[in-house]
């Protein structure tokens, strides 16, 4: 059983999934705001519980690697090494960056539908500025680095928008009231609305579950916060 875990912005997700029949077994999403720390041990135990199944089952646990808040990035990350430490089995571990769950849902769809196309996924930075980075319909299992990622301020966004015209781009975040507003004008860009577009730890899973299908993992002890400016 796979243990995924989202804390990286105030949208929590929790999933567990099953890694034999590739099937997502129980997940959780929620607006935690800064609750992260109270819920997600709670929520976890829960989902289990659910299930009838123990810590003991888990062998594999996937986490949120930033970009996102400072805090909401470390708590992840903190919750899944102590998870990781404590089974009494070592689990395999994966990193997925933020964006690439907000991504995930539609690529597959943009490949079949606009295979031209590109998918811009953002997340809110704090202090009137987001963070961006740039997927193809081929990029499902890329996981971008730091250097990957844009960051700045709406009019910056936009303007990184307007400079991929006439590509068609799909936009998906978590937007703003500006954000709509802002993008008048710029008719080769489709936002997705806001709640199909909430961040899923299922995704996350899934995601999970194809890297770990193709070899590739992670140290415990080696996973760190994927940031784009210093704490």
């Amino acid at each position: 059983m796979l243990l995924a875990l989202d804390t990286a912005t105030s949208t929590a997700s929790v999933a567990i999934y099953n890694l034999n029949d590739q099937s997502l077994l129980a997940e959780q999403t929620w607006e935690a705001r800064r609750r992260q720390t109270q819920d997600l041990l709670v929520i976890t135990h829960q989902l289990l519980a659910q299930l009838e199944l123990t810590p003991q089952a888990l062998t594999a646990l996937a986490v949120t690697t930033g970009p996102g808040s400072f805090t909401g990035v470390r708590i992840g990350i903190s919750t899944v090494k102590g998870i990781g430490l404590g089974l009494p089995t070592a689990p395999v571990v994966v990193g997925i960056p933020t964006l690439c769950v907000t991504a995930a849902p539609w690529l597959e769809l943009l490949a079949r539908c606009q295979p031209t196309s590109l998918l811009c996924a953002f997340t809110h930075a704090g202090r009137g500025r987001y963070n961006w980075a740039w997927f193809g319909p081929k990029n499902l299992l890329w996981r971008p680095a730091a250097a990957d990622h844009a960051s700045g301020d709406l009019a910056q966004l936009c303007l990184a928008l307007q400079e991929r015209q006439p590509t068609p781009i799909w936009l998906a975040g978590e937007p703003d009231a500006a954000l709509p507003e802002a993008l008048t004008g710029l008719h080769h860009v489709q936002l997705i609305d806001a709640v199909s577009s909430w961040r899923r730890a299922g995704q996350l899973a899934r995601l999970a579950a194809s890297q770990l299908a193709q070899g590739v993992h992670d140290q415990l002890e080696n996973l760190q916060p994927l940031y784009l400016r210093n704490p």
